[in-house]
């Protein structure tokens, strides 16, 4: 072989090498870029699914008058709640005490249901979104404080990655805790369906959120001459007490900067016709990857959304002051 054809056998095989080379790293790119897609939309799936057996559970009331303390529900506090753009500690006591900062303005849900089962730890039809069953009230006069509860927030982990938190209160400790269920969730946004029509029809046509509900609470003419008495009438016509249905939209990132391209996109978590009339005034609904970390930014995302509508809306019976159980 002369030395010619030498140089040329090398550099045919440092072709085929790097040609090789080239499939592997492009055959890599795309696992990664497959398993990150397929792993986003397990975990969004989890989620709102979660979210969703949660919200099926508002206002949840055990119809059997004669094992399940009840409480007059036209002074019980809401069954729903929430915070905009805000989010919770894991061992402070329901929402009450924000901390005024948030993920990407992600909203805080709070979902409140009656246990069932009158031992210690229930009987394990109704349970919490950490899957802990959540037993009947004690008694009626504590019935109101004895609910279940599932509080939903997003919050950073110790290396930094946003992650879906589900927050709860435990009978048998005690105390409040919360676990991560989902990684990956930049950003958790709410809807409230409300029905303002003039009769009411029972179909929601105003969607509002937390802020909103909160500031039109803060506009009723409450009776009573003590802020007992005025909490109380505040729990009779609370507009928390007249949603209909929630709408919920997460964005989720996969775990590795999978994406090879160089452009950035913004990601419409209601819909573009939202985003143009609210994104100033609801600004996690709308999220743009050039606001983001820098090295995130080429991460896998995509929006996930559900809608839910509440089944256990309250029927007062007039003569006992309970929950009539559904026709």
């Amino acid at each position: 072989m002369t030395l010619i054809e030498l140089m040329i056998s090398i550099t045919l095989g440092l072709l085929v090498v790097l040609a090789a080379t080239a499939m592997v790293v492009s055959t890599k790119g795309l696992f990664i870029s497959q398993t990150d897609g397929n792993e986003t939309q397990d975990s969004a799936r989890f989620a709102l699914d979660n979210i969703s057996r949660s919200l099926h559970q508002v206002g949840y009331v055990n119809y059997d008058f004669t094992n399940s303390p009840q409480i007059t529900p036209d002074i019980a506090s809401a069954d729903l709640a929430g915070l905009d753009a805000n989010s919770i500690s894991a061992t402070s006591a329901d929402i009450s005490t924000p901390l005024n900062s948030s993920v990407n303005f992600s909203d805080v849900l709070a979902v409140r249901f009656y246990g069932s089962g009158n031992t210690g730890n229930g009987d394990g039809t109704m349970s919490n979104c950490a899957g802990f069953s959540v037993p009947a009230p004690v008694s009626a006069s504590t019935a109101d404080t004895d609910r279940g509860w599932s509080i939903y927030y997003v919050a950073n982990d110790a290396n930094n990655e946003p992650g879906l938190y589900c927050k709860y209160y435990s009978s048998t400790s005690g105390k409040w805790a919360a676990d991560a269920i989902v990684s990956g969730v930049e950003s958790f946004q709410v809807l409230y369906g409300l029905d303002t029509s003039s009769p009411t029809d029972g179909l929601a046509n105003k969607y509002l959120t937390a802020a909103d509900i909160n500031s039109l609470d803060s506009g009723l003419t409450l009776v009573g001459t003590t802020a007992a008495e005025k909490a109380k009438d505040l729990n009779r016509k609370t507009f928390w007490k007249k949603i209909l249905l929630v709408k919920v939209a997460i964005l989720v990132r996969g775990k590795e900067n999978a994406r090879t391209d160089a452009t950035t996109s913004t990601y419409n978590l209601f819909g573009s016709a939202y985003a143009t009339a609210n994104s100033s005034n609801d600004k996690g609904t709308t999220i743009s990857e050039v606001n983001l970390a820098a090295d995130t930014r080429n991460r896998i995302r995509k929006v996930y959304s559900v809608t839910i509508q509440l089944r256990n809306n309250c029927m007062v019976d007039p003569v006992h002051g309970i929950c009539l159980p559904p026709n």
